[in-house]
């Protein structure tokens, strides 16, 4: 009995070079006939690398027609995977077999972080003429909040252990990153950077810090490794005290505990302030529990939200007569 004909549908990544395939998928590619439903990058690469590939209609038989005997053809799909050509092309063969066998092949995969580059072209298109007015319209100025509220949200999924939320609310300040990065390539040229210079400052950053993985410098466990960030953030940024670089913006409490922080890691014995002034009353609070191995700041918003949750519940109570 003659093996039936094989059907080839051929997936590749949108999101790597065109004709950057598998050997399996070369193979195919030279074995028979290749169709595709449009003109594409893909294509062309191919028909420069010898294979004739024609555009048709997509249509389970004109595969069926085109088959040589015992061959193959290939029908080349588009960045979408053609699911509905696909789905009736499975139906068609399933209901005559002996006709071909359907193979699926994938000739390239996304590589991780593919949907990045997704979401640097929506942004791309937003930020364009003849996209989102609003987001043309915004400064890093006036995203500034935003980052804020994004950064909280994510530290309330964070708090609440709710991982889906945190998966939503990363992706929310991923915006905010993508769309900073965006207008900025409409800045004067001498001042222009672009999500390219974002990722490439940070990847750069982390092997410069990380010697004890990229260059194979020794480390005794994880203080060295802190030790190592330090020393080498502090040359790169010329810093002339242990305060230098620190978020002034952020909250009060958070703010005097990583003051209180990088006095203690760098050995100074600076007494606190005395007095009763209500300020530095706070301060020598915040040193107490930093000393405790405590998180003033979070225990603070934890009394807090416990104190509120109270008032709700006096709330909902009948009132007493």
């Amino acid at each position: 009995m003659t093996p039936p004909g094989r059907i080839v549908l051929l997936v590749t990544s949108p999101r790597l070079p065109a004709g950057l395939l598998t050997a399996t998928a070369w193979d195919a590619l030279r074995a028979g006939p290749v169709f595709t439903a449009a003109e594409s990058d893909q294509a062309e690469a191919l028909r420069l690398s010898g294979v004739q590939v024609t555009v048709a209609p997509a249509d389970p038989e004109l595969l069926i027609t085109a088959l040589p005997t015992s061959g193959t053809v290939v029908w080349l799909a588009g960045a979408t995977g053609d699911e509905d050509f696909a789905r009736r092309l499975g139906l068609r063969l399933a209901r005559e077999p002996a006709l071909a066998e359907l193979e699926l092949c994938y000739g390239s995969w996304d590589p991780p972080g593919a949907r990045l580059l997704d979401a640097v072209a929506v942004m791309d298109r937003l930020a364009s003429p003849g996209g989102d007015p609003w987001k043309q319209q915004q400064t890093h100025e006036s995203l500034a909040q935003y980052l804020l509220e994004e950064s909280y949200e994510a530290y309330d999924a964070i708090a609440d252990n709710d991982l889906d939320a945190l998966r939503e609310e990363l992706g929310d300040v991923l915006l905010q990153v993508v769309l900073h990065a965006r207008l900025a390539e409409n800045l004067p040229e001498d001042e222009r950077w672009t999500i390219d210079d974002v990722a490439g400052t940070l990847v750069d950053k982390m092997v410069r810090r990380n010697p004890h993985v990229f260059a194979g410098e020794a480390v005794d466990g994880v203080e060295d490794i802190i030790d190592n960030w330090e020393r080498i953030k502090k040359a790169e940024k010329g810093r002339e005290s242990v305060l230098d670089g620190i978020a002034l913006s952020q909250p009060a409490l958070a703010l005097a505990a990583k003051i209180l922080h990088r006095t203690t890691r760098a050995g100074l014995d600076v007494p606190l302030p005395e007095g009763p002034d209500l300020g530095a009353t706070l301060l020598r609070l915040v040193a107490q529990a930093q000393a405790d191995g405590q998180d003033a700041e979070a225990l603070l918003r934890a009394a807090a939200l416990h104190h509120a949750a109270t008032i709700r519940a006096a709330e909902s109570r009948p009132p007493t007569s």
